[in-house]
């Protein structure tokens, strides 16, 4: 089962705290037992002060026995009050630190010991109050109980001898109990604290190496991302719930979406750049067949201007038809030959104005295409996000172009139709002029009674030639705009696949396998 790093580190300030608080049962334990040595302590001291005490009224009292004795060999009233008094205090006392001493401890040895003690110092008492009184007033009976009195006095010093010793027994073993226990405390404190430094220490690194080793796994693979190798994969299992694993999966689905991204990027440029390169190919091509037209337009242009020159010698020659009557059919022949060429002429035209309504279609053409592709950049360009904002940018300039290309080319369109049109009616008027030079040639001798529609007939035929002359003007015109247009195309397309060369070096970067 994978942990989360929160849980391992919940774990390990548990285990911390589990040993702190062995720690801290374990002093509590000694300060407990320390605690009641030391009240052991104290009551033995206090005991033993007890004891010192009544040892020292012990010897008090047999001072007051000897007082009294030579109190009452002076006969001093006031000394011997003050035994009286004396002997009174001591044994109010003796019997008070006696008492203390049994309230004070429970401790069971010195209950039984002062338990031995008290029949013994009840008997001295008894015998030193007994001895004071006798002393005072019969010396022989006082002199005669003195040795039972020395003998409780004896009695009783053997017996607080013993007290004594016991309650000194009794404080040595409460000293070595809590000089024990602190020394059981001390190693157990070391013993936990060892343990819990290594098990810190252990657990530490385990979690240390579960955190940093899936941390520098991403580090690393993060970092070959960032210098374009979008070929490495990352292991991660999909039950792993840690804060890693969860950086490990994005990260693995980050470098599948850029895979993806720049794979379909890779795709997208090679694609602009067939296209871009076959529309600048057709723009060559185009641009060539709009050079060769705009010389056959020149080429027109000129014989309509020798035309022209020649319609006007014919309408200046049919007003002196009465006196050239001799060369008419001579001028017919050749007014005929110039119609024949006029008629090749005006179909040449006539073919030329079909080719480049061909073009304008093929124009059109590719301005649709480039849109097309245009459009599809553009696609691309939103699915790149921000490294297709350039491209963006570039296509909406080559979609724009496309269309304004295609209006154009509707234009031009519409002039070539209205040009045709116009040519149409001037090759009527050409084929009108050859069937007049026809019946000039056929009827040579009513050329005197035809003379004026002649002249009328060239008249018209001037005015025609004119409206060719326009027309051929207007179409020179629409072929220069045409070619400007085409060499526009041009760099539109050599912009786009520099654009799309550019990008494709861009994408290079990213090593996909």
């Amino acid at each position: 089962m994978s942990w989360t790093i929160k849980r391992r580190l919940l774990l390990s300030n548990l285990v911390t705290l589990v040993f702190v608080g062995l720690v801290g049962l374990v002093g509590y334990q000694a300060v407990a037992v320390m605690s009641g040595a030391m009240d052991a302590i104290t009551v033995n001291g206090s005991a033993m002060k007890d004891q010192l005490q009544a040892d020292m009224m012990h010897d008090a009292l047999r001072a007051d026995v000897l007082a009294a004795r030579l109190a009452a060999d002076r006969n001093d009233a006031a000394e011997i009050k003050g035994v009286r008094e004396d002997t009174a205090e001591h044994i109010a006392l003796f019997r008070k630190l006696i008492d203390d001493m049994g309230a004070a401890t429970t401790d069971a040895e010195i209950q039984q010991a002062m338990r031995q003690v008290r029949p013994d110092v009840d008997r001295y008492l008894t015998s030193a109050q007994q001895m004071v009184t006798l002393a005072l007033s019969d010396k022989d009976a006082a002199q005669a109980q003195f040795g039972a009195f020395m003998e409780s006095f004896r009695v009783l010093e053997k017996s607080m001898s013993g007290l004594s010793d016991v309650i000194e027994k009794n404080s040595e073993a409460t000293k070595a109990v809590g000089d024990a226990a602190v020394t059981r405390s001390r190693y157990q404190i070391i013993g936990f604290a060892a343990l819990a430094a290594l098990v810190s220490l252990v657990m530490g690194r385990a979690l240390a190496r579960s955190i940093l080793t899936p941390l520098n796994q991403a580090v690393g693979f993060a970092a070959r991302v960032a210098q374009g190798d979008l070929s490495e994969r990352i292991e991660v299992g999909d039950d792993d719930v840690s804060e890693t694993g969860v950086l490990k999966r994005a990260l693995r689905d980050m470098n599948t979406s850029l895979h993806r991204i720049v794979s379909q990027v890779r795709g997208g440029t090679d694609a602009i750049a067939l296209a871009s390169g076959e529309i600048a190919a057709g723009n060559m091509d185009l641009s060539a067949r709009t050079e060769s037209q705009a010389s056959s337009l020149e080429e027109t242009a000129s014989s309509m201007e020798e035309m022209t020159t020649m319609v006007h010698h014919n309408t200046r020659h049919a007003n002196e038809a009465n006196t050239l009557a001799a060369s008419a059919t001579d001028v017919a022949v050749r007014g005929g030959a110039v119609m024949t060429e006029v008629v090749a002429t005006m179909a040449k035209i006539n073919a030329s104005s079909q080719r480049i309504v061909d073009i304008i279609g093929v124009i059109e053409g590719i301005a649709f295409q480039t849109n097309i592709l245009a459009l599809n950049a553009a696609v691309e360009a939103a699915r790149a996000g921000e490294q297709g904002r350039g491209f963006a940018v570039v296509a909406s300039e080559v979609r724009g172009l496309a269309q304004r290309s295609d209006a154009a080319a509707k234009e031009i369109k519409l002039l070539i139709d209205a040009s045709a049109g116009q040519v149409e009616a001037g090759s009527a008027l050409v084929g009108q002029a050859g069937g007049t030079m026809d019946e000039v040639v056929a009827s040579i001798g009513r050329v005197n009674a035809i003379v004026r529609d002649i002249a009328s007939s060239s008249r018209e035929q001037e005015l025609g030639i004119d409206q060719v002359n326009q027309a051929i003007v207007s179409i020179d015109s629409a072929t220069q705009q045409n070619a400007a247009l085409v060499e526009q195309a041009a760099a539109a397309a050599g912009a786009l696949q520099e654009q799309a060369d550019q990008l494709a070096g861009v994408v290079q970067v990213f090593r996909l396998a």
